[in-house]
């Protein structure tokens, strides 16, 4: 009975993440009705994205702290109300100025949700079954990915714009409703004093870091806004790095988590940028609809699943450092494929390899950082581990689109219109400029792709290098009842 119940309490964190993962895409599709309906001006479509990332950086670390302090599942079923409860505001919001602050928080909701599901894992799950169990919450997020432009596609085809937002609620509400009764409590038994001057640090750091990345393709990576804010932003990290006192340096101490970490971010930052970029060669360049290009990009889900449901039998095999370093390795030679070639059917190719790669690294990943953290500390370490993924994933999509917008101006005619050098689709529409707009994006796609290979193989390397696994702890048995209340050093509801 306790083993069943333990998977459907990982059913209810992965229905936590996919709502994470579907929100993640599903409003890109949305953008220009929204321009329509809501008469939002192109900076405010950019506030629409930029408000949820924005908040979604900066309280992961604070989250996974007071998870640690307060109890996990108590925090994070209430992120989970909170995401929903937003949500509705969002899909009945009838100003951008309403919507912009309804994504705002729930980007605060985000935040709680994604570190403290996944520090929940091994609460529920003994070392022999973690790395299943982290395989399909990753899977789950994953998943969300490209399912949101299908969804999203289908949703706009057939109801209001607000219906991109309104199907969090039900998804919230079931899981709210299966992790009160299936999830069990877990916090630190002896939590430290809480340092306001910590949290406001590491909170005003990520924010200025993540706002100047959003702010660099549009303002320029050498203007004075973007400089004076990322450098800020850093001062005040390197402050909060000194002043520690949330024991986030201490983490790094231990080659596994740190090596698993960048593992994980530069796995995000790379599979960001793809996904910021394909969608738009799929839609722009090939004439894909929406709901099309989410169909396209099933194969790289594909084979992520295929690698995330062999990586426990693998590690068992293998280790952790040579299954994550290959994994990396397939993901840069996926990216490298995909740089020269042509075609869907090539597309899917690499994209399957890609997608392959991405369930070796990041599962073992993450499995390995789940491994390296102290049960008391789990909520802490997985919100760190979270928060360089999404700053990762930020510059990915603001460095490698810096990247493509740069090639793809190079390469277009000298006489081409500025509406055209800021958008392939407006070039694409244009009859005597499409076939050299296509080129010339194509052209910056390569690029991306390049960069998003040479990443990936950094992280083979520094896994290779880096990486040295930590004496094994004592493997619990599964079906032990005080493994399924709680770890050890971790402190049950009501003791």
């Amino acid at each position: 009975m306790l083993t069943v119940k333990r998977w459907y309490a990982l059913a209810a964190l992965v229905l936590c993440g996919l709502v994470i993962g579907l929100d993640g895409t599903v409003l890109n599709v949305a953008l220009a009705t929204l321009s329509a309906d809501l008469g939002a001006t192109t900076g405010e479509l950019q506030w629409i994205v930029a408000a949820y990332l924005v908040t979604f950086s900066v309280f992961l670390l604070p989250a996974g702290a007071a998870g640690d302090r307060w109890g996990r599942k108590r925090l994070l079923l209430a992120g989970v109300a909170l995401f929903g409860a937003s949500s509705a505001l969002a899909a009945f919001a009838t100003d951008a100025a309403t919507l912009i602050a309804a994504r705002a928080v729930m980007g605060v909701g985000a935040a709680i949700i994604l570190p403290l599901s996944m520090s929940t894992l091994p609460v529920i799950f003994a070392e022999n079954e973690r790395s299943r169990a982290i395989s399909v919450w990753t899977v789950g997020l994953a998943l969300g990915l490209p399912l949101g432009p299908v969804v999203g596609g289908w949703l706009l085809e057939n109801y209001w714009w607000g219906s991109v937002f309104l199907i969090n609620i039900p998804v919230a509400a079931i899981a709210i409703a299966a992790g009160a009764v299936l999830l069990p409590e877990s916090r630190d038994p002896s939590p430290s004093r809480l340092d306001v001057w910590s949290m406001l640090l590491s909170m005003t750091g990520l924010g200025l870091l993540v706002y100047g990345v959003i702010e660099a393709p549009v303002a320029g990576w050498g203007s004075a806004k973007v400089l004076a804010t990322i450098g800020t932003g850093m001062v005040a990290l390197v402050l909060f790095w000194f002043r520690d006192s949330l024991g986030t340096r201490r983490l790094f101490e231990n080659k596994q988590f740190t090596s698993g970490t960048i593992a994980t971010a530069l796995s995000a930052l790379a599979l960001m940028g793809v996904l910021f970029v394909l969608p738009l060669r799929l839609q722009a360049v090939d004439g894909y609809t929406a709901m099309g290009t989410g169909l396209r990009l099933i194969p790289l889900i594909a084979g992520l699943m295929v690698t995330g449901k062999l990586a426990e039998r693998l590690i068992a095999r293998l280790g952790h450092r040579v299954v994550i370093t290959c994994g990396m390795l397939l993901l840069s030679a996926g990216f490298l494929i995909g740089s020269f070639t042509r075609g869907y059917p090539m597309t899917a190719a690499w994209l399957f390899l890609a997608g392959l790669g991405l369930g070796a690294a990041m599962v073992p990943a993450m499995d390995a950082v789940l491994a390296a953290l102290p049960p008391e500390r789990a909520g802490a370490g997985s919100a760190l581990v979270q928060t360089l993924r999404q700053v990762a994933g930020a510059f990915g999509v603001a460095g490698l689109g810096s990247l493509l917008n740069s090639v793809y101006g190079a390469r277009l005619p000298a006489n081409a219109p500025e509406s055209a050098r800021e958008s392939i689709v407006a070039a694409v529409r244009d009859p005597s400029l499409a076939a050299a707009a296509r080129e010339a994006f194509l052209s910056g796609m390569d690029s991306v792709l390049i960069a998003c290979a040479a990443g990936a193989f950094l992280g083979a390397v520094i896994v290779a290098v880096f990486f040295r696994a930590s004496a094994p702890a004592a493997v619990q048995q599964p079906d032990d009842p005080q493994r399924q209340l709680h770890p050890a050093g971790s402190a049950p509801e009501g003791q």
